[in-house]
Parts: C-alpha cells; sequence; structure tokens
C-alpha cells in the first residue's frame, strides 16, 4: 500500500511540475521581489507569482499592456487575508491587500457554497456566484446608482464602479458572467423616498434609501471585491491603461490537489500548492466544469415560480 502511495505521489509530481514551478532564482524572480515569495501572512505563493508574471510578461510582448503593474490574487487563502496582489516592478512596489471569494450556491441537486472564510468550490459556470482561476485582463469600467444614503446627516446617492474583466481560456465567459472588480460594499434597500428632483428618481418621483453594508474580505457573487481605499487605488492604476490580472487556482490545480487529498498524499510534497490553513478546513477543493453545471442552475432557474417584483415601502 506505501509503495502505491509513493508512486501516485511521484506521478502527481510528475504530471504538475508546471504547479510548482522551479526556485525563484531560476524564474528571473528579482532579488526584492523575491523577497515577499512565500505562503505567510502578506507574502505570494511562488506558483501564484509565476502564473501572474508570465501571463504580463507575455501581454507585454504582445503589446496588449503597457501598464507598468500587474496583479494576481490567491483564491486557496482565507477571506480577510492579503490573498490579492498589486505589483508594480519597475517601482519595486508589492502590495497584499484582502479580497472577497464566490459564495456559491446550495441548490437541491448540488451544493457548491462556500463558507465566509476559505473557498472550497470553483467553477465558470454563469449563475454559479463561484470564482474561477485563470488568466485576465481589465477592461473598462461601468459606474452605476445604488441607492440612496445617509451621509453626514444628508440623503446622498450612492454609486458603485464596475472593473470588467476579459478572460481567455477557461475564463473566457468572464464577460457573459459579468465577472469584474467592485468595492465589497452594496446598499440593502429598506423604503422609497420621495425625491422628484433626483436623476435617480422613478416615474412616481420616488428613490429607493437603505444602509451601506460592508463585506470587505467576505463572500461576493463571484467578483473580486476590495475595500474602498483599494478599490480606488486600482480604478486609478488601470484608468485608460489595462493590465493583467491572474487568479489561482485554474481548474488543473484544483482537481490535481483533490487527486492528491483523496489518496491521502502530501499536497506540497507531489509538486502542488493550496494554502494548508483553508485545505484543513475544507478538506478537499473542488472544481464544477461548466458543462456539469450549467445544466444543474438552468434547470433551478427554470423550477422558480414566477413572482411580482416586490414593492419598497414608502419611507416614514
Amino acid at each position: 500500500m506505501r509503495r502505491r502511495m509513493r508512486i501516485f505521489a511521484a506521478l502527481i509530481l510528475a504530471l504538475s511540475s508546471a504547479a510548482s514551478g522551479p526556485s525563484t532564482a531560476q524564474s528571473g524572480i528579482p532579488d526584492w521581489l523575491a523577497a515577499h515569495v512565500g505562503t505567510g501572512e502578506g507574502q505570494i505563493a511562488q506558483v501564484v507569482l509565476e502564473r501572474a508574471r508570465g501571463l504580463y510578461q507575455e501581454r507585454v510582448r504582445r503589446r496588449e499592456v503597457r501598464n507598468p503593474c500587474y496583479m494576481a490574487m490567491d483564491a486557496t487563502k482565507p477571506g480577510g487575508s492579503g490573498r490579492y496582489y498589486i505589483i508594480c516592478e519597475q517601482q519595486q512596489v508589492f502590495r497584499a491587500v484582502s479580497s472577497g471569494h464566490g459564495n456559491g450556491r446550495k441548490l437541491q441537486k448540488a451544493n457548491f457554497s462556500n463558507g465566509r472564510q476559505c473557498a472550497r468550490n470553483f467553477s465558470n459556470a454563469e449563475g454559479s456566484n463561484l470564482t474561477m482561476g485563470g488568466e485576465y485582463v481589465t477592461a473598462e469600467t461601468r459606474t452605476s446608482f445604488k441607492g440612496y444614503v445617509r451621509q453626514s446627516g444628508k440623503l446622498t446617492p450612492f454609486q458603485r464602479t464596475f472593473l470588467l474583466f476579459d478572460g481567455r481560456g477557461e475564463t473566457a465567459n468572464a464577460r457573459e458572467r459579468a465577472i469584474g472588480g467592485h468595492q465589497a460594499v452594496f446598499v440593502k434597500w429598506q423604503c422609497r423616498v420621495k425625491m422628484p428632483g433626483s436623476p435617480f428618481a422613478d416615474d412616481e418621483g420616488y428613490v429607493p434609501y437603505g444602509t451601506l453594508v460592508d463585506y470587505t474580505g467576505g463572500r461576493s457573487n463571484g467578483c473580486t471585491t476590495w475595500s474602498g481605499e483599494t478599490t480606488r487605488e486600482i480604478l486609478r492604476l488601470v484608468e485608460k491603461s489595462p493590465t493583467t490580472l491572474y487568479i489561482y487556482p485554474e481548474g488543473r490545480d484544483i482537481d490535481a490537489v483533490a487527486k492528491a487529498v483523496k489518496a491521502r498524499a502530501s499536497v506540497s510534497g507531489a509538486g502542488l500548492y493550496w494554502n494548508s490553513a483553508c485545505l484543513r478546513e475544507i478538506g478537499a477543493p473542488r472544481f464544477w466544469p461548466k458543462r456539469q453545471l450549467q445544466p444543474v442552475i438552468n434547470r433551478w432557474r427554470r423550477s422558480l415560480p414566477k413572482s411580482e417584483p416586490r414593492e419598497l415601502p414608502i419611507c416614514q
């Protein structure tokens, strides 16, 4: 039995050499950046950095990107930790900030929901509300009105800017899924206020009113979410200058780690990477391919009863 386990671990290692990558010296990572490589808080795992750098350098060579900075995310790390990275090699800037992960769904036919701290499920199915690892390039922004909130004693319209991502390969349907990045905040509607002079008023002159809910570092509908300060920084960074974003893990990484866990082999010993704290919490990750999960989501949607949209009460 032990011999079979060693053989299996060796096979996993051979198949996943791309996941582990060479040493920082071999991969050409500059010394100042190599100092940030690791699996601790505020550090970036080597495989995440190497793939992010590779994507960025490829797009620069193809003259698709000219931004001096690029971004990466390690979705295997716990929520609230520094798992989203902004890297500017020319200026020797490395920042690790928090970011949300997809919350998924719990359906009768399939449970692909995620906890607040650690993501177990991943998919590129539309409507899955899950994170999908792989290659992205930032695109245009869209700003939309979310409702009125009370700030400094007066009603103020809150608008949230959404940064679209374009993907490739498993992430090619990013636009179809409305995947991008935005501030981790929404307006929880409570009632309607009469404000006919507002450009956001409906046909009867009402606007929605509510309270701001901040979920920085928590779960999202599959988008990448940041704090207000980080959102403003990223939007300034990519304005009129697209750059790359690499999100780890991809489907191949998830499947390889799941196989290693099932065989009770050491993940790191097999040349694979997953954040150890989250791996202990989730047991084993799962990748739901679009071809498998999309029909389940579509059937669930068709089964939902049709109902009239609810009308907000008038504020008292």
